[in-house]
């Protein structure tokens, strides 16, 4: 994955007001920090930001910004989002080396239809994101899993998912992620039978 470059400003002022002010010049406040290192009170564009994030990676978009005149790897940590525009208000950046693996949390999507759900059977996919440890380099950007050959009874494990090698799912290795169940007709209420007769 290659980084995004986005443009950042050193803030002196914090506080409501200073936001307030900041968010008239058309920028949100913005935190930089990483291990070992003092956090830096940093401010950016939401257009900017929003635009880079709407790709498929989302929120593991890997960021180069400048820090005191240093470019910095970053990952957004956390994510301030309006209510109603869905606009940013604010983001916390996390320091990172983009040769180390990181944990990240990543979509979990399926494609087909599963011969089980054909035969009357129901798809449940037990995991909307799964934790994932990659470099940044070859972090996928989710992971998609096709159901079609998934019978009444069968699930998807763990450890049936095919990922690229230096890709792992920080789970247990038997851990279902994705079943077809059998569905349980429901009972007939009183007096239902008998009008239906």
């Amino acid at each position: 994955m290659e980084a995004h470059a986005l443009s950042t400003e050193l803030r002196q002022d914090t506080g409501k007001n200073a936001a307030r002010r900041l968010r008239a010049k058309g920028l949100i406040p913005a935190v930089y920090y990483a291990r070992g290192v003092d956090a830096v009170a940093l401010a950016v564009s939401p257009k900017e930001l929003a635009a880079a994030l709407s790709t498929s990676h989302r929120r593991n978009k890997l960021f180069k910004i400048s820090v005191n005149g240093e470019d910095k790897f970053v990952v957004v940590q956390d994510l301030q989002i309006h209510p109603v525009t869905r606009q940013p208000l604010h983001v916390d950046f996390c320091g990172m080396d983009p040769a180390q693996p990181v944990d990240r949390m990543v979509p979990l999507t399926t494609t087909g239809r599963a011969a089980g759900v054909v035969a009357g059977g129901e798809l449940r996919v037990l995991f909307r994101s799964l934790p994932v440890r990659a470099t940044m380099d070859i972090f996928p950007d989710v992971i998609n899993l096709d159901v079609t050959k998934l019978n009444l009874g069968d699930s998807i494990r763990v450890k049936d998912i095919r990922l690229p090698e230096g890709v792992s799912v920080q789970m247990p290795a038997e851990r279902n992620v994705v079943s077809v169940a059998v569905t349980r007709r429901r009972a007939p209420a009183p007096g239902e039978e008998a009008q239906a007769s």
